[in-house]
């Protein structure tokens, strides 16, 4: 079992930064791939970004390009998504998720945090 604790979400201008951090307390062995997904009410899911655990590749959304940033650190088992020029259309609840494969694919993703609110006022 893998168990992810997100912080750092909040209420931000148009513009603006926030950082998240997802924590991976515990035994992560297993886990190929990290990813950030968030969800806009009334709107599914969607991968926001991924990174493999060991290699640090990278995976962005089309939407997110240039202003997004993932990056972990393994020594801390954390994973962190830095989000510069923030719009509101980025306003959602984000989410953590750890997953033994790597994939772009929510549904093969094995476990999800509790996800924390990101809202971008205009």
């Amino acid at each position: 079992q893998v168990q992810l604790v997100e912080s750092g979400g909040g209420l931000v201008p148009a513009g603006g930064s926030l950082r998240l951090s997802c924590a991976a307390p515990g035994r992560t062995f297993g886990v190929y791939a990290l990813g950030w997904f968030r969800q806009a009410s009334g709107k599914e899911r969607e991968l926001v970004a991924f990174i493999t655990w060991s290699g640090g590749n990278t995976y962005y959304a089309d939407s997110v390009k240039g202003r997004f940033t993932i990056s972990r650190d393994n020594a801390k088992s954390t994973v962190y998504l830095q989000m510069n020029s923030l719009k509101p259309e980025d306003t959602a609840v984000y989410y953590c998720a750890a997953s033994t494969t790597i994939t772009p694919r929510a549904h093969e993703y094995d476990y999800w945090g509790q996800g924390t609110q990101v809202t971008v006022s205009s």
